[in-house]
Formats: structure tokens, C-alpha cells, sequence
């Protein structure tokens, strides 16, 4: 699981910015869990199911505010 979020890690900016379209943003989502699994953190690998389906509705906008702002990977809790 730790390679799928090294790979999402690697890609370019502009990359990044596109995976934040809601429709797409799933792939985030993805990393999320990968991420929390590759910690242990079974709160995180449950949040990040959450965001996939009723989270989805502004969890794009969260996740493309803080690509932006710190311009390298979006917000977790981990």
C-alpha cells in the first residue's frame, strides 16, 4: 500500500491539481487509505472510506485548498 502513495507523492503539480476534480478525486481518497494502512491507523482507514462516498460532496474542495496551499499533498489526519 506504501508504493501506491509514493507513486500518487511523485507525480507533478499540475497532475495533482487534476486529481482534485470531483469526479476524480477518488484517486485521493485512495492514496488516504493506502497511506492509513501503511501507518496501521484504522481511524484513518475508516475516515478515508467515509470521504468516497457521502464525503465526496466537498471533500475535492478540501483536498484542492490545501494541494494549493501546501503544494505538495493534500490534508490527513495522518
Amino acid at each position: 500500500m506504501n508504493s501506491v502513495a509514493k507513486a500518487i507523492e511523485g507525480l507533478p503539480f499540475i497532475v495533482k491539481l487534476l486529481l482534485c476534480i470531483p469526479a476524480v478525486d477518488i484517486v485521493w481518497q485512495v492514496y488516504k487509505i493506502c497511506k492509513s494502512g501503511a501507518k496501521g491507523n484504522v481511524l484513518g482507514i475508516v475516515l478515508g472510506v467515509l470521504c468516497i462516498f457521502p464525503g465526496a460532496v466537498f471533500i475535492w474542495l478540501i483536498d484542492l485548498i490545501t494541494l494549493i496551499v501546501k503544494g505538495d499533498r493534500v490534508w490527513w489526519i495522518d
